[in-house]
């Protein structure tokens, strides 16, 4: 949700950060003006990510209408300050321009906006048995290129783009936390984001560039995603594995080797042991005053007990012995990725 939220906002140009929507959905951010407009704009797409969870899962109608892409722009818009024309949540009665292609007139935005509905709602994305969640990733994109070239608002189109685009992935049965993927490739590749929509408004390609570029971010993303639960896996599975050996050994020396083995895996590779002190706030408490020949005799222990191997003057944890207690194929150190 963090990820999501701020890079849908930072799209648009705001300076906000992942760590700092962490800190606002825990409620302990506390932005001063002006920086509290960027504040209220994210909040106000955290308000709808979870408004759209809490739609699907009551069973609402998913279809699309005027109204329900209305309803997302006016939450975007919600409590902040809009240019002198611009009222959250309805179609813009003025020309706008700079944006690298040429956007509707404002005359037509209406009227295109129910043909878009319609064309996302009727056979053309129809998916035949078990491509479902093909067929809506292909509508999601495609809501979401329609949108930014009608333009349909006099401010947030792109939020509101790129909320219904999450709508639909959720509407598929697309996890949540893989439905954000999307909204966190086209911040990270954001140059590349704003010449795709160009160059499929002016070329003869029509979107599948588009669709290209965006389906490839986010097989990238779920690669990624994949990667980051496999090692969280790893390290919940390690800290256990720890934990149990030492269960019964409650002494002082034990208390230290046990955070050494804790503290060693989470730097994931080899560290010199004359650092063995910098690796955590509490080993370097633990060994203030004592000897090298103290860490060296801590590490062999921790060797004999196969948690750890050495190499010259270096040494590292052996998250490996774990791999047996986690699912075949997913395992720490497998070359192949998730399908």
């Amino acid at each position: 949700m963090a990820e999501g939220g701020a890079a849908n906002a930072a799209i648009g140009g705001s300076a906000i950060t992942e760590q700092d929507v962490l800190k606002q959905l825990k409620g302990e951010l506390g932005f001063q003006p002006p920086r509290e407009r960027l504040a209220q704009e994210t909040a106000n797409l955290i308000e709808a990510c979870e408004e759209i969870g809490k739609r699907l899962s009551s069973g609402k109608s998913a279809d699309l209408t005027v109204e329900r892409i209305k309803s997302l722009n006016r939450t975007v818009l919600a409590n902040t300050s809009v240019g002198p024309k611009v009222v959250p949540g309805e179609i813009r009665r003025h020309e706008v321009s700079g944006l690298g292609y040429k956007p509707a007139p404002a005359e037509d935005c209406e009227f295109l906006l129910g043909r878009l509905c319609q064309w996302l709602n009727g056979e053309c994305f129809a998916p035949p048995p078990d491509l479902e969640l093909v067929c809506g990733l292909l509508k999601a994109i495609a809501a979401h290129v329609y949108i930014a070239w009608i333009h349909p608002f006099g401010d947030g189109n792109g939020r509101t783009a790129r909320l219904l685009e999450f709508q639909i992935l959720l509407e598929v049965h697309i996890p949540a936390p893989a439905a954000h993927l999307l909204s966190s490739h086209y911040n990270q590749t954001r140059h590349e984001y704003y010449h795709q929509l160009q160059q499929a408004s002016e070329s003869g390609a029509g979107i599948l560039p588009f669709i290209e570029y965006a389906v490839q971010g986010l097989i990238d993303g779920l690669k990624n995603l994949s990667k980051l639960v496999r090692e969280q896996q790893t390290a919940i599975t390690w800290r256990e594995h720890i934990c149990q050996i030492f269960r019964d050994k409650t002494a002082g020396p034990d208390v230290r080797r046990q955070h050494l083995a804790l503290d060693l895996f989470l730097r994931r590779d080899w560290v010199p042991v004359s650092e063995i002190r910098q690796i955590s706030a509490r080993v370097a408490e633990a060994y203030a005053g004592k000897t090298p020949k103290c860490i060296s005799r801590d590490l062999s222990i921790l060797e004999q007990m196969g948690l750890v191997e050495r190499a010259r003057a270096a040494v590292r944890a052996r998250p490996d012995i774990v791999s047996a207690f986690q699912p075949a194929g997913r395992r720490a150190g497998d070359a192949n990725e998730a399908d």
